[in-house]
């Protein structure tokens, strides 16, 4: 494969900003633009060594660097690597960068050191997609559920479900094909406690799944409610600033206003949209036809009511709405008089919290419920954890693979049927973590990967 380049710092002013350089031939390439103080060329230097030096175009010199070394397969990439360490200003690392691409270097595509890392065996496809995660972590829990990934946590437990399946397949397969070697029956009470304990596993490792991307990737989440509730004070409480226009006239909110909070260990991406009512304002009918869409595909409601008014007939269609959903209710403005039923809104949202968006202290009432409503209060993020869509839709196919098998047994229906399913539930695995996945497919993943990673 041909020698890349990339800057990996980011694309702004810093003390530091590097250039890496990952190839057969990465060595030769930064001889052609680097000099070292001592004259020592890097091609000569051992792996985990530093020279001091400096880097060069045709035009002269650039800037003053500590490059470093790294030999395969001793590398983050597994291949020969170098890194070029300069002051970190914006014209300065285009110009390190442009005389290591005339030395001979290509530009490194999003994501393209990671890649060469899964595909050199440094990490596998469920590692590598943590490292993006790691990158983007917001808080402590996105942190430890990342690196723990990272670390090969869920690579593990992923080989310990599939030496599960691969027991009870390679029984399988044995005693159906040779049967004139007397193998041993497969015992059915025995397969299905096997089987069980795969789907037992994978179970866990989803609903961990669905409680982790609340603080990996956030949570659609849209505050709605009639006019003049409360709504916009509440974001802005959230916020922790003057995000949307708050005034006593009903409809000031016409459009939806987004924003991504972090609440606790919580991500919220939220979205204050306009007073669900009726309205003959032609623009405010939009902003209103935009706020149901937005409630319709929220993965989390928090659903705004006045303590001071009785329920409305729009208060209960956003309740009907509410209804087996991930909501809470928050019942604002606690510091009026209360007319409105508030038992009401508990058989329709049973996460009901009261208190006054005016006050600082109320964002901490709220966070409690979400986090108990997303699952988060009751999660260990230290344990293994399925970072991403792809990863759980993964093991979401293989627990419905597992779970034909189960039902095959149980029907009473051929072993070799069970055994097709078993053989799906493992091919599901092995794409999780890499073993047999599809170009495609790691072209997809690599591409939400910054440039330089």
């Amino acid at each position: 494969m041909s020698v890349i380049a990339a800057i990996s710092t980011p694309n702004a002013a810093g003390g530091i900003g590097i250039v890496r350089v990952s190839g057969d031939g990465a060595f030769l390439i930064a001889d052609r633009c680097f000099r070292s103080v001592s004259g020592r060329k890097l091609s000569g230097m051992k792996g985990y060594t530093a020279a001091f030096g400096t880097v060069f175009d045709d035009s002269g010199d650039i800037d003053e660097c500590v490059c470093i070394v790294y030999r395969a397969p001793h590398s983050y990439t597994g291949e020969d690597t170098v890194e070029l360490s300069c002051h970190g200003g914006l014209f300065i690392m285009q110009k390190v960068l442009r005389a290591v691409l005339s030395a001979g270097a290509v530009p490194a595509s999003p994501g393209e050191f990671t890649r060469r890392a899964f595909l050199n065996g440094k990490m596998d496809l469920a590692q590598a997609e943590s490292v993006m995660a790691l990158i983007s972590a917001q808080g402590t829990a996105a942190l430890n559920a990342s690196r723990n990934t990272l670390e090969g946590a869920v690579s593990r437990k992923t080989e310990e479900i599939s030496g599960l399946l691969l027991s009870a397949a390679a029984s399988l397969a044995a005693w159906a094909d040779y049967p004139e070697d007397d193998v041993p029956a497969v015992e059915g009470k025995t397969l299905g406690e096997t089987l069980s304990a795969a789907e037992a596993q994978l179970s866990r490792l989803i609903d961990r799944c669905d409680s982790g991307k609340a603080v990996t990737e956030g949570v659609r989440t849209v505050i709605c409610g009639k006019p003049n509730v409360g709504k916009s004070t509440l974001m802005n409480l959230l916020t922790g600033y003057d995000r949307s226009i708050v005034t006593s006239v009903a409809g000031t909110t016409r459009d939806v206003v987004e924003e991504t909070v972090r609440l606790g260990d919580v991500v919220l991406r939220l979205a204050d949209t306009a007073g669900i009512h009726e309205t003959s304002d032609e623009v405010e009918k939009i902003g209103v036809s935009a706020a149901k869409k937005r409630l319709e595909n929220a993965d989390l409601i928090i659903a705004v009511f006045d303590i001071s008014r009785p329920l409305s007939e729009e208060d209960e269609e956003l309740l009907r709405a509410c209804r087996s959903r991930r909501a809470v209710a928050v019942i604002n403005k606690t510091d009026l008089m209360q007319e409105l039923d508030t038992r009401t809104i508990g058989e329709y949202i049973p996460e009901t919290v009261e208190l006054s968006a005016k006050s600082a202290d109320s964002a901490d009432t709220l966070k409690c419920a979400i986090e108990k409503i997303l699952g988060v209060d009751e999660t260990d993020f230290t344990q293994e954890m399925l970072i991403g869509e792809r990863q759980r839709q993964c093991a979401v196919n293989a627990l419905s693979f597992v779970r034909e098998a189960l039902g095959a047994l149980n029907a009473g229906l051929t072993l070799d049927a069970v055994n097709i399913s078993i053989d799906s539930a493992l091919g599901e695995l092995m794409s999780l973590t890499g073993k047999r996945v599809t170009e495609e497919t790691v072209n997809e993943v690599f591409a939400k990967f910054c440039v330089g990673k």
